[in-house]
């Protein structure tokens, strides 16, 4: 399987640039604050989506230095992204981060806030200060949009409802618009074509939808692979789509019990593992997986229209471990 270590490889020099831009950034002289911040940055994940601006710009800088707003703009979409993460843990109440102590479990809940505040703050102030307004516009679209997601999410769970749309519709605002804004403002910082600034925008898109589609599918695994708590999807009554499919197959009786099931699932544990025994049962997670690929498939297929370069390779690597990942 396709390392990360691999697929950043064409953009090592880059990536460690951007490192040091972002800690630069986010320095803070107040200890609390910086203490905070440095743990947020070191409990970081995979860092895919300043891995996908940074490999979008450099498709198109002809083997030229990135231009500094390339760093500016992988900055500010890595930063919004953990922003809100922290809020999240903060609102689910959940003390742990990537197997590590949330940042609300060290620090509390209003300390928490706060940092998130911060990091956007001072992400924000980047931009504004690098003179990309158009960048910045850019990237700020996206924003919204994530609020959306996550509030047509607890609306549906609150319902217990959801139908093929809505999940579509829920995934591409909460998770893959900023992937696809990731490589679209990557190609953009570059000096890009709107042509293929869209594209890209396009081919992170449907990675993005794909990126989301196996978190959910990855939700019913074991959790000492994930680093996640089993089915923690569902023990917040959250329909995704390894459920929705066998949903979309049930008899109307089925439906029923399925729905009661997820209804009292908060106070009675035990239906966890029969929600999860029949999604697995029925197939749910092999549904799943044929949708995921099929977004995969149109990522690559869009990428094969780009120029051919070691970046445009790297990037349909990263793709393809999207797919293939464990947690």
């Amino acid at each position: 399987m396709t390392t990360l270590d691999r697929i950043k490889a064409p953009v090592a020099t880059q990536l460690d640039r951007y490192e040091v831009y972002l800690r630069e950034s986010l320095h803070s002289d107040d200890p609390l604050v910086n203490d905070m911040v440095a743990y947020v940055l070191a409990s970081r994940g995979k860092a895919i989506r300043p891995l996908m601006a940074l490999l979008g710009a450099a498709m198109y800088c002809d083997g030229k230095e990135l231009p500094p707003s390339s760093y500016m703009a992988a900055m500010m979409l890595e930063m919004i992204h953990t922003a809100t993460l922290i809020h999240d843990d903060v609102i689910d109440e959940a003390f742990t981060r990537r197997g590590k102590a949330s940042v609300n479990a060290l620090w509390m809940s209003q300390r928490a806030v706060l940092v998130g505040d911060f990091i956007l703050a001072r992400s924000f102030r980047a931009g504004m200060e690098s003179g990309d307004y158009d960048i910045v516009e850019y990237i700020t679209r996206v924003m919204p949009a994530l609020v959306e997601g996550e509030l047509m999410q607890s609306r549906q769970s609150d319902r217990l409802e959801m139908t093929r749309e809505i999940y579509e519709q829920i995934i591409y605002r909460k998770t893959a618009t900023l992937i696809g804004t990731s490589c679209g403002v990557g190609a953009m910082s570059a000096g890009a074509p709107l042509a293929e600034i869209e594209r890209m925008k396009e081919i992170g898109d449907a990675a993005g939808m794909a990126f989301q589609i196996k978190d959910d599918i990855l939700d019913y695994g074991p959790s000492a692979t994930t680093g996640k708590p089993l089915c923690g999807d569902l023990r917040e009554r959250k329909i995704t789509l390894p459920l929705l499919t066998v949903l979309e197959h049930a008899s109307a009786c089925e439906r029923k019990e399925i729905i009661a099931l997820l209804s009292g699932i908060r106070t009675r544990p035990s239906n966890v593992e029969r929600l999860h025994s029949i999604v697995v049962e029925r197939g749910g997670l092999g549904m799943a997986q044929a949708v995921m690929e099929e977004y995969i498939a149109r990522a690559a297929c869009l990428l094969d229209k780009c120029p051919p370069s070691q970046y445009r390779d790297s990037l349909r690597e990263l793709i393809l471990y999207i797919a293939s990942r464990e947690k």
